[in-house]
Order: structure tokens, then C-alpha cells, then sequence
């Protein structure tokens, strides 16, 4: 009887432990076509990865916010390509995010770079960075504030943000929920809703608006997960830069390990 308690115990615990589905780093690659009312069509492609300080434990979760639930600092990096008629456009970045331990405050920092290559020559370049402090008052609630700059040849800015996220459930159904904006010369708003149909399905939409650019974007997405490590995620956008109007349509793949 004894031996045969040791062995159910050894095999609550790996049961426990395989449906926990821990993972250290995600990486992904996304793929998308820009359909504008003028102009002819242009692709795009990018590249991502994430890796986590310690594993991420997934336990009841919804499988797309097991990382900011677990408060899971990590390191990350992407790099991202568009086609803009006979012009290319790189984005390259790499940020941090870290949850201190043992308290309720949070950091983060990233620092990017655009590179606009025009087909006539007179290449344009971009530093990107930002940072932001944070406080989490109560568990899946996140409020940061920081700021957010870039610099160039002709001119260079710094603008002050604020955001906020919240993870719960409403009705037995866990929803995540998302406001950013940015401030000064750079007006920048986003808004951002997912509502899970289970921990491995999310349906939601999104808004961003941008007045330096006289960008506005609306979107709806989204993301399934396979299995606890193999997810794909689609969006449709509908925007408007200055008086053109124009569809987006993205896909992208994660794997956790």
C-alpha cells in the first residue's frame, strides 16, 4: 500500500507538472499585405523572440497572457520589413521588461531603430527608445507611466505615456483589456480588447490613432493555440493615413519552448 502511494503521488506530480506547461522563450514570424484605395499594394514580414528570466508557468491561465499573469520578466528583440511602393522601410528593436521581486513594481525599456530606404537614394534614419515605470495595485492589473523619444537628422522629440492593462474574468471568461497614449508633439492613443472563448481561443479588436502622421487604424484579431506551444494569430485592419484609405491583413506563428 505504501509503494502504491508513492507511485500515485509520483504521477499526480508529473501530471501536474505536463499540464503546467512551462516555457523559457517564444519565438514567431509574421507575415502581411497593406491594400491601399490609391497606390498599388506592398507586403511585409518580421521576425521576433522573447526570453524569460525563469520559466513561465502557464498553470489556469489563458495561454496568451500566461507571461504577464506569471509576472515573467524577460528580455526581447524583433526585427520587422514593409514594402511602401519602390521604397523599403527596416525596423529593428530589442527591449526589457522586469518585474521586481518581492513587490508590486515593474520597469521596462526598448530602443529601436528605422531605417527608410527610398529608391532615388537620400536614405532617412531613426533612433526609437522608451521607457516606463509601473505599479501592479492588485493581480493582472498593470498601470505605467514613462516616456517615449526618437531622433533623427532634422529634428528629435521626447513625449510623455501612460497605459494601462488588465487581465480578468467577466462571467467565467477571462478578457484582457488594454489603453495606451502618448502626449505633447507625438498625440498617440491605442485601445486594445481580447475576449477568451477558452484558455487556447481569443477573438478581439483593437483602435490606434496618431496625429503626427494622421494615422487612424481599426482591427480585429485572432489567436488560437494548437497546442501549449504552437499558436497562429490573424488580424484585418481598416485605417486611413491623411485622406487614403487602405486594408491590412496579417498572420503570424509563435512557438514556446
Amino acid at each position: 500500500m505504501k509503494k502504491l502511494a508513492i507511485a500515485s503521488a509520483v504521477l499526480s506530480m508529473i501530471a501536474i507538472t505536463g499540464t503546467a506547461h512551462a516555457y523559457q522563450a517564444e519565438v514567431g514570424a509574421s507575415a502581411g499585405l497593406i491594400d491601399p484605395d490609391n497606390g498599388s499594394s506592398s507586403g511585409s514580414f518580421g521576425v521576433d523572440g522573447t526570453y524569460y528570466f525563469n520559466p513561465v508557468q502557464t498553470r489556469n491561465a489563458p495561454l496568451a497572457e500566461a507571461a504577464f499573469l506569471d509576472r515573467a520578466s524577460n528580455v526581447k528583440a524583433q526585427y520587422h520589413y514593409d514594402e511602401v511602393g519602390d521604397d523599403e522601410v527596416h525596423n529593428y528593436g530589442a527591449g526589457i521588461e522586469y518585474f521586481v521581486p518581492g513587490s508590486d513594481f515593474y520597469v521596462s525599456g526598448n530602443v529601436g531603430r528605422q531605417d527608410v530606404k527610398f529608391k532615388h537614394g537620400n536614405d532617412f534614419d531613426t533612433t526609437l527608445y522608451g521607457a516606463e515605470v509601473g505599479y501592479l495595485p492588485a493581480p493582472g492589473f498593470l498601470i505605467a507611466a514613462g516616456v517615449k523619444g526618437y531622433d533623427n537628422d532634422y529634428k528629435d522629440g521626447v513625449d510623455p505615456t501612460i497605459r494601462a492593462k488588465y487581465v480578468t474574468q467577466v462571467g467565467g471568461k477571462d478578457i484582457n483589456l488594454e489603453a495606451g497614449a502618448a502626449f505633447g508633439d507625438l498625440d498617440e492613443y491605442n485601445l486594445a480588447a481580447d475576449y477568451f472563448i477558452d484558455k487556447t481561443f481569443s477573438v478581439g479588436a483593437d483602435y490606434y490613432s496618431n496625429d503626427l502622421n494622421d494615422n487612424n487604424e481599426f482591427g480585429i484579431n485572432a489567436r488560437k493555440f494548437f497546442t501549449p506551444q504552437v499558436s497562429l494569430e490573424g488580424r484585418v485592419g481598416f485605417g486611413e493615413v491623411g485622406n487614403n484609405d487602405y486594408n491590412k491583413f496579417g498572420v503570424a506563428a509563435k512557438y514556446r519552448f
